[in-house]
C-alpha cells in the first residue's frame, strides 16, 4: 500500500519531469525558429490581378488574296491615292479595301514575290538615282509620282502611271506587254512566267 509521503514524492516527480519536458520543447522550437528564418510571403495585393479575367486578343480581318497586277491596276485606276483607300477585287470575287502604304508599297519592297530569287522592285529602283534603273524611284509615293528618267532628285521625269489609266502605264508595259523580252520586269524573270498569276495578300474585305 502506497503511503502518503510516497505519493507526494511521486506527484512531485511527475510535475518536475513535466516542467522539464516543457522547457526542453520550448527551447527546441526556439532553436528551429532562429536557424530557419520564415520564408518570404507574396503580399496579398499582388495576387489580386491573377483573379481578373484574361485579356482578350481580337484578331483583325484576314487579308484578301489578290493578283498583284490587279492591285496595281486598281490603285492606278483609282487615281493612285497616297492616303485614301481604294477598292480591289480579290480572286474569289470579294471587293476588298486596300491602301498604298499598307498594301501596295510592301509589294514593291518584297523580294521573292514574283518568282523564287526575284529581287524586290526597290532593289533596282530606289532613291539613289545615279545608280538606279531607269532613274526611277519606287521606294516612296513621291518617288513614284516623280516618274522615270529623272536628271536629278528634284527633277520631274516621265509619267509611269499612264495618267490614271492602267493599260497606258509603264508598270503595265514592263509587267504585261514585255513578257519574254529582256527588259521585262522584274528583271531576270523566267520568259514563260505568267506574271498575272502572281497572288499577294492585300486589303481587307469591304
Amino acid at each position: 500500500m502506497i503511503q502518503r509521503d510516497d505519493f507526494q514524492k511521486i506527484l512531485y516527480g511527475v510535475l518536475v519531469v513535466f516542467i522539464i519536458g516543457i522547457l526542453i520543447y520550448v527551447g527546441f522550437i526556439s532553436t528551429l525558429t532562429s536557424a530557419s528564418p520564415a520564408p518570404e510571403r507574396t503580399p496579398i495585393p499582388t495576387l489580386i490581378p491573377a483573379t481578373l479575367p484574361a485579356p482578350q486578343t481580337v484578331a483583325g480581318p484576314a487579308k484578301c488574296a489578290v493578283k498583284a497586277v490587279d492591285l496595281f491596276a486598281a490603285w492606278i485606276e483609282a487615281g493612285y491615292p497616297e492616303t485614301e483607300t481604294f477598292d480591289v477585287t480579290a480572286q474569289n470575287g470579294t471587293t476588298c479595301v486596300a491602301s498604298f502604304r499598307v498594301d501596295l508599297l510592301p509589294v514593291l519592297n518584297e523580294a521573292n514575290l514574283w518568282y523564287p530569287g526575284a529581287p524586290a522592285c526597290t532593289t533596282c529602283h530606289n532613291n539613289t538615282l545615279a545608280a538606279t534603273g531607269a532613274q526611277m524611284d519606287l521606294s516612296s509615293y513621291s518617288g513614284i509620282l516623280a516618274g522615270s528618267r529623272r536628271a536629278s532628285p528634284d527633277a520631274k521625269g516621265n509619267d509611269i502611271l499612264g495618267g490614271g489609266i492602267w493599260e497606258r502605264s509603264l508598270l503595265y508595259e514592263v509587267l504585261i506587254t514585255r513578257k519574254g523580252q529582256p527588259l521585262a520586269m522584274p528583271l531576270g524573270r523566267p520568259p514563260d512566267l505568267d506574271i498575272t498569276t502572281v497572288v499577294v495578300f492585300a486589303g481587307v474585305p469591304k
